[in-house]
């Protein structure tokens, strides 16, 4: 199939072949159609499946063919879209930028961290797609700055990351805001049974689409594992950054403290490196993530929420520098490669104490992760420690608490050189080519 096949408007194919897209992933097949239809839609889909087009460009073919020509004064609001985190929102505006460069239409990006100034005067002069974080919404909706009366179209994006992060009540009582008359998008990676709750009070006979489950890890991922003491992994991570093949990595730890430390260890030798998370100002992330894209900065290391909204093209290594305490989230942290197709390698060191975290994910991923046993620091796993505590979830909106640094065995194998490359559009991952009103409402 093809994006010709998928009735689209000429505008929008235009901008799609200027991106160099010609063929749609699963969930936008599947997807465009019914939110063409104006039918609800429960999305289920992980990362990198193409999410974001699959909303997107039906959001913007339909406001578009429903334009009033003659319109007069200031625009409203038509379409909102709300997701967890500022670099997914910007991500999201990215790709509306790119899918509608050939409209008139006008969208704006709103989050927190940021001063509100230049936000609320781009919406004093009007737009029609709103994209936003939770918290800076119904700040600006509070302060009389927005109104959601003209809503048309309603998007929930990442609605498992808004439990995680415990935005579900700013969620609930923004749906207290909008018009009851509207078409609503939920879009989810799980689907957990507080997420299925949410989507019962947000959804009206919807339709479905599940792609590529949660559980399952894309078969153009070459995953591989090291067992490594926790005081050797700045060592290991040093020793595989000497592959020139590696031109950028992504790492992660588990804690924002653990990111900082990464990079100060890396800067010492010589690697450029910078850290993106919750701590780090709005401008400093985006100037980090900027950095990484344009291969300026060779590694990025990351907290879990501070990327969930990175897309970076052709990115090849994912590297686990600590293992996460949530299975799930190893599936989302390795979806940042490996994505349309093209292929991709993750790294993932395994202290002692983090061998029940790893147990849980080659349960959930339904495979044992390659072990590569021929390291400087190789160790023999010491199962007698047992497996850390993963505590559930508690706090506000089912947060779910660290539980390090905070209040597998198989055939030995050799990581491939990854051959990246694709032509299908990846939700938040394009690089408009062309401008148009957007923000402000001025050509950029």
């Amino acid at each position: 199939m093809s994006f010709e096949s998928l009735n689209l408007i000429e505008p929008i194919k235009l901008a799609l072949a200027a991106e160099g897209y010609t063929t749609p992933t699963p969930i936008q097949q599947q997807s465009i159609p019914i939110v063409l239809e104006g039918k609800d839609l429960l999305g289920v889909a992980q990362t990198g499946t193409g999410k974001t087009a699959a909303f997107s460009i039906p959001i913007i073919q339909k406001l578009y063919q429903n334009r009033d020509i003659n319109r007069k004064g200031r625009r409203k609001i038509k379409a909102l879209i709300v997701t967890p985190t500022r670099e997914l929102a910007i991500q999201i505006g990215e790709s509306i930028s790119a899918y509608g460069a050939n409209t008139d239409l006008r969208y704006t990006v709103i989050f927190g961290g940021v001063k509100q100034g230049r936000q609320t005067d781009e919406l004093h002069n009007g737009v029609d797609i709103l994209v936003a974080t939770p918290g800076r919404l119904l700040d600006l909706i509070a302060q009389g700055f927005i109104s959601l009366n003209a809503v048309e179209i309603f998007v929930l994006d990442e609605a498992d990351r808004m439990l995680d992060m415990g935005f579900v009540h700013d969620v609930k009582r923004l749906i207290t805001l909008l018009p009851k008359q509207r078409q609503s998008l939920f879009f989810s990676a799980t689907m957990p049974p507080e997420i299925v709750k949410l989507a019962s009070t947000i959804l009206h006979n919807p339709s479905s689409v599940s792609v590529t489950p949660v559980s399952s890890t894309a078969d153009t991922i070459n995953q591989f594992l090291y067992y490594v003491d926790k005081k050797d992994k700045n060592a290991l991570l040093l020793d595989i950054l000497k592959d020139p093949k590696i031109e950028t990595a992504l790492v992660f730890t588990r804690t924002k403290h653990g990111a900082d430390k990464v990079v100060k260890v890396l800067l010492a030798k010589g690697i450029k490196a910078e850290a993106i998370h919750g701590n780090k100002a709005q401008n400093a992330r985006q100037r980090a993530l900027t950095n990484f894209k344009s291969k300026e900065t060779r590694v990025l290391v990351a907290t879990d929420i501070a990327a969930r909204g990175i897309d970076v093209d052709d990115l090849a290594y994912v590297i686990n520098f600590e293992i996460p305490n949530i299975p799930e989230t190893y599936v989302h942290r390795i979806g940042r490669t490996g994505r349309a197709g093209a292929t991709g390698t993750a790294f993932s060191f395994c202290e002692d104490e983090e061998l029940g975290y790893l147990k849980d994910i080659q349960r959930l991923i339904g495979k044992k992760i390659p072990v590569i046993n021929e390291h400087p620091y190789a160790i023999q796993p010491n199962y007698s420690v047992g497996p850390p505590v993963v505590q559930k979830p508690q706090g506000r909106g089912g947060a779910r608490p660290n539980t390090t640094s905070q209040k597998m065995n198989s055939t030995t194998r050799t990581a491939p050189k990854p051959n990246n490359g694709s032509n299908a559009p990846q939700g938040g991952s394009s690089k408009p080519k062309k401008k148009w009103y957007g923000n402000s409402g001025k050509k950029a």
